[in-house]
């Protein structure tokens, strides 16, 4: 009797504790590589404030690419937010009714900061979507890329709406 209450007792601790090699699922799904790029403002200096002029990165990249782990469910703009969160990089985002992301600004780039054409625009694996960012869930393995337009994408060659 006493021995079989003594292995009730190890099987419902071992259900309880996870003993017996039952691990719980690790909570990310892989990783993914995000950068953001402002190269196309060298061409549009003029259009800048001169405050701007001063913060504009030498080299264009505010973020180097980088992995970072991605979790089940997210979005570009998840991966974006935490990411630039995590490094100290200033990013503002506004939402419409059905909770879709913008982003308006990155690292003091703006909508609008190069002239009524320009803004950021989002890149998967170096195709760009219609959709919002905060609607294109990112899969291991994905390449996001912030890039800045001052042509509605025409200076980087995309042609919006494909």
């Amino acid at each position: 009797m006493v021995k079989k209450y003594f292995l009730t007792i190890v099987i419902a601790l071992s259900l309880v504790f996870g003993i017996g090699g039952c691990k719980a699922a690790p909570s990310d799904v892989g990783e993914c590589t995000i950068s953001v790029e402002c190269k196309t403002l060298f061409k549009n200096k003029d259009k800048l404030s001169k405050e701007l002029q001063k913060h504009l990165p030498k080299d264009g990249v505010i973020l180097e690419p980088t992995k970072v782990e991605i979790k089940k469910g997210d979005s570009v703009y998840d991966v974006t937010q935490r990411t630039l969160k995590d490094k100290g990089i200033l990013m503002e985002a506004s939402f419409t009714v059905n909770k879709s992301a913008y982003i308006e600004g990155i690292d003091n780039f703006y909508e609008f900061s190069a002239g009524d054409k320009s803004g950021w625009i989002y890149s998967v694996n170096d195709k760009t979507y219609s959709l919002s960012c905060s609607e294109y869930k990112v899969k291991n393995g994905d390449n996001i890329k912030w890039l800045y337009t001052c042509e509605l994408g025409k200076d980087l060659g995309i042609k919006l709406g494909d």
